[in-house]
């Protein structure tokens, strides 16, 4: 199906927000709004968000990528990931306003992208928002990390011949390593968090998820360390007790892939499970 890429300005308290619409001839009445992360802006690492925004629009699917206030060429100050609940309600606003047609619409985010979209859901209970598309969340702890780190590098590197040769060989560099693990470990015996944790992003983001009423599709990257950390904390933190096993929630691994998808088979993967998973959502309305 043919569409357009089109340039849109969004207002959002007295800031100007730049996105890109990409939009269908005939638009489903299901669209998707890309929440940027981190230090990226809309175009996304090696291009990721616009391939992936193109292949949804050319399935008949809109889709605005933005950058929200202080991110790429929006103007204001740079906002956190867990202050930017009014770019993406302008955003999803500014989304049905040029596509009158859409009833529904998809939040999708990478890394804290996805943590920003769930919070929104958890903030707002916008009834606009039909399904969360979470690819690798960041749930970042110190206790979270430690047991990461622990299971999932220090382990490992134990069992490998080749790190007991270098250092036999004097060619590793043991005491960093070393004091890394002494620190991982002293955050490990921290234990996971108590019944009544304090209030934080994290408890939000579960509290958010549990109460969503949407479908939810949750990319994750076998070889990333940010995703290895999110089930680390899925799995430990009571808050999140038996979410990953929703009836509602759908998760793909993709195996090998780095945290953004780099290589162009893991980049593929993502994209079809994502327009797969549109159009179920599509055909639930």
């Amino acid at each position: 199906m043919n569409f357009t890429d089109q340039s849109v300005v969004m207002p959002c308290h007295g800031e100007n927000l730049v996105g890109i619409l990409s939009q269908p001839e005939q638009p489903s009445t299901l669209g998707l709004v890309m929440v940027v992360g981190g230090a990226q802006y809309r175009v996304g690492s090696h291009r990721q968000f616009v391939l992936l925004a193109r292949c949804l629009a050319s399935a008949g699917f809109p889709v605005l990528r933005f950058d929200h206030r202080g991110l790429g060429d929006s103007s204001g100050e740079r906002m956190g990931f867990e202050a930017i609940d009014d770019d993406i309600g302008v955003a999803v606003q500014t989304l049905q306003r040029q596509c009158p047609g859409v009833q529904r619409v998809v939040l999708w985010g990478l890394c804290d992208g996805a943590s920003a979209a769930l919070l929104y859901s958890g903030q707002r209970h916008d009834a606009r928002v039909a399904g969360l598309c979470l690819l690798n969340p960041w749930v970042r702890s110190d206790a979270t990390l430690a047991r990461t780190r622990i299971k999932h590098y220090y382990a490992g590197r134990l069992l490998e011949s080749s790190f007991w040769q270098r250092l036999w060989q004097g060619q590793y560099e043991w005491r960093p390593s070393l004091a890394g693990l002494w620190q991982s470990l002293r955050d490990f015996r921290m234990g996971p968090p108590s019944a009544e944790p304090e209030p934080s992003f994290q408890q939000d983001m579960a509290r958010a998820l549990r109460r969503f009423p949407g479908e939810v599709l949750l990319l994750l990257s076998a070889c990333d360390y940010t995703a290895k950390e999110f089930v680390e904390c899925a799995q430990s933190d009571p808050a999140w007790k038996g979410l990953l096993q929703r009836e509602q929630l759908q998760r793909v691994d993709v195996a090998d892939a780095d945290h953004t998808f780099s290589k162009a088979i893991w980049r593929a993967t993502a994209e079809q499970a994502v327009l797969a998973w549109m159009r179920r959502l599509e055909g639930h309305a």
